[in-house]
């Protein structure tokens, strides 16, 4: 009498299982051992200039954050549940990457007016796939440049484009462009008034090229509007005169510059230290002749 065999799906499906489970904990070692990616999104609108999101990239390696590079992010927009992809951007060597906005209107905004974005890393073989959203409402800044009892001032008015109503109680920053670091200017928090207005003065005496001051009017860092900046070109500034020596001879100067002082002495201690050698130099031969 034959014993009674297993059924052949029963195999099947515990063999099936086994490789399963096995390829899951696989997939798990592998996994772990990627490092995780943090992404960092911001909005940034510059008035009259670009509108874009700017995204960070960092990993913590061996106990120390680092920026990571060549990270191909995709920036989509989320709209009732759906993403419709806007484009994708690569970070550079320092972790960041800008993903430039053509044009705001193309963005659909949910009832409340408010644009939700996304950003997302899909992973690869050394870092796990990650995300950001992005949440932002649409401000503009209007600035002027206005004299008053000749005294100079900035105003300037934010307003939510979106409500078409001015936005009351929000700190602006007034500062001049520099090259390191921005010059701040007025209060430490200049607060909108009742008409989404402040009018801060500009103090003289506020060295720039060509007497050509940039100031910056900015709503920084909001929660609800992201970063809003507005640039004025204010010719009230106090020339910069130039004191570049770089074209006299002067002992800091290239050597096509060297001082008419120092070519001669040093050409003439040159040929006075071989007018004595070479007089040794003859002295030696007609002794050794004699």
């Amino acid at each position: 009498m034959k014993s009674p065999g297993i059924p052949h799906f029963i195999v099947l499906a515990l063999l099936g299982t086994f490789l399963l489970s096995g390829g899951f904990e696989n997939l798990h070692a592998q996994d772990a051992k990627k490092n995780s990616v943090r992404l960092k999104a911001d909005y940034f609108k510059i008035m009259e200039g670009e509108i874009y999101i700017k995204i960070k990239a960092t990993s913590k390696i061996e106990n120390q954050n680092i920026e990571v590079p060549n990270l191909d992010i995709t920036v989509y927009n989320e709209v009732n549940d759906e993403e419709i992809v806007l484009g994708n951007t690569i970070t550079n060597n320092k972790g960041e990457s800008r993903f430039i906005i053509e044009n705001l209107n193309t963005i659909k905004a949910d009832s409340t007016n408010t644009y939700n974005l996304g950003v997302s890393f899909k992973g690869n073989e050394a870092f796990k796939r990650a995300s950001r959203s992005i949440s932002f409402k649409n401000a503009d800044i209007k600035a002027n440049l206005v004299k008053k009892d000749s005294i100079n001032y900035i105003s300037a008015t934010l307003s939510d484009t979106s409500a078409d109503s001015v936005l009351a109680e929000k700190s602006l920053v007034i500062q001049v462009q520099r090259l390191f670091s921005p010059l701040k200017i007025g209060e430490e928090f200049n607060f909108t008034d009742e008409n989404g207005t402040i009018f801060v003065p500009i103090e003289d005496g506020i060295p720039g090229l060509d007497g050509n001051l940039n100031i910056e009017v900015v709503l920084q860092d909001s929660d609800d509007y992201g970063t809003v900046k507005a640039i004025i070109n204010a010719p009230i500034g106090k020339p910069i005169v130039e004191e570049s020596t770089f074209d006299q001879r002067t002992l800091w100067s290239p050597r096509s510059k060297t001082p008419i002082f120092i070519l001669f002495f040093t050409g003439g201690l040159i040929f006075g230290t071989w007018g004595i050698i070479i007089y040794l130099i003859t002295n030696l031969f007609k002794i050794s002749k004699n």
